[in-house]
């Protein structure tokens, strides 16, 4: 079976779907890669390590292409890129389908096979494959580097011949793999770090990494597969009165709450904002989801009244040679489900086969997409 991987195109995007290394590896199983000149090297990976791992590489996308079974992309393809696959390949990438619904219309007019690692069922067997967790471990380290480079201040508690400088407080709110990330890191740094997140299980995760857990008067809000579910406007507006302390007594504020295929929570206010000290930074990890404080613009630094908020944007691509790294296994153990004997042969009884597809053979079969599609004809 040949595997295409192209370069790929959104602006920023500096990840490759697969390395030198994992293209050798694949190679063994069977799988011929087949590399569009230049994908890897924005993170770091030249053509010709592709070629010392077994690989074929190609300056043409048509190239790339031709005799390819599958695709393995970071980012979607755009509905122009969908629209020229061959008929009947097979894409795996990050896809959000309710939001790409022209790119999924596009992949279905193609006779296309389309899995979205968005969609990876939360289960033990799939963690090797959660391409998302992999990914927003790089984030929750990034974001943390980035408050640190940002605060006038030091993270770690100093006791000098000119006295003594106390820690940085450190916020983090949302406690999954980014926010533990994010614990960890600052941690590290030598700062004091508090924890907030609205699923009870998280409580012991933060206190295992040292952090302080904040706890609120307020109902868990556990979600299925280990997500936190979508909260009602009640609770969000009690949340914030709580938090509002918190946030104004730290230095920095790092925030991580997203829900899966929906606008992310607010937890951070214009008013806590203008409550926190000249200099104090908020580093906000859910930007491209509308983002967890009201004033952040994604990929943008805000500064409001000597706070400097910033809109992480694809934080990932900020470190593309770990977080390709990361990525690319993901790839390969998932490819290991839809290829047997270096032919593509996906088990569509298989529950994290099944739980990714959004399109199989042109046909749209994730249920909330294809009603998105019946909705929006």
């Amino acid at each position: 079976m040949k595997l295409a991987v192209p370069t790929e195109t959104r602006p920023g995007e500096t990840r490759v779907a697969v390395i030198p290394d994992v293209a050798g590896r694949l190679a063994g199983t069977g799988i011929e890669v087949a590399v569009q000149a230049g994908a890897g090297v924005p993170a770091h990976f030249p053509d010709e390590s592709y070629r010392d791992k077994g690989a074929t590489v190609a300056p043409a996308l048509a190239d790339v292409l031709a005799g390819a079974a599958m695709v393995a992309r970071v980012q979607a393809p755009t509905p122009e890129e969908a629209a020229a696959l061959p008929e009947g390949i097979s894409v795996v990438s990050f896809l959000q389908p309710g939001q790409q619904l022209d790119t999924v219309r596009a992949l279905a007019k193609r006779g296309a096979t389309a899995y979205s690692l968005d969609l990876l069922p939360r289960i033990s067997r799939a963690q090797a494959m959660d391409a998302l967790s992999s990914q927003a471990t790089v984030s929750g380290y990034r974001a943390v580097l980035d408050a640190a480079e940002m605060l006038p201040r030091f993270f770690p508690l100093f006791m000098t011949a000119a006295g003594t400088v106390p820690p940085a407080k450190v916020l983090v709110m949302g406690a999954g793999v980014a926010g533990l990330q994010a614990i960890a890191t600052a941690r590290r740094l030598g700062a004091q770090v508090r924890a907030y997140d609205v699923r009870a299980a998280a409580k012991e995760e933060v206190q295992s990494l040292g952090a302080t857990f904040v706890e609120l008067d307020l109902e868990t809000q556990d979600g299925a597969g280990g997500y936190a579910k979508e909260q009602s406007e009640e609770f969000l507006a009690k949340q914030r009165e709580l938090l509002g302390l918190e946030v104004m007594a730290s230095d920095v504020v790092i925030t991580t709450a997203a829900i899966p295929g929906r606008k992310s929570p607010v937890l951070v206010t214009a008013t806590m904002v203008e409550g926190m000290g000249e200099g104090t930074v908020i580093v906000d990890l859910a930007a491209d989801g509308g983002g967890n404080c009201e004033l952040t613009e994604a990929g943008k630094d805000v500064v409001v009244g000597g706070v400097t908020i910033r809109g992480m944007s694809n934080t990932p691509a900020s470190m593309p040679t770990h977080a390709s790294f990361l990525y690319s296994r993901n790839i390969a153990n998932f490819l290991g489900l839809v290829v047997t004997d270096g032919e593509l042969a996906p088990d569509f009884d298989d529950e994290i086969v099944a739980g990714t597809c959004v399109v199989r053979a042109g046909e749209v079969v994730h249920g909330p997409t294809a009603e998105l599609l019946k909705e929006n004809p």
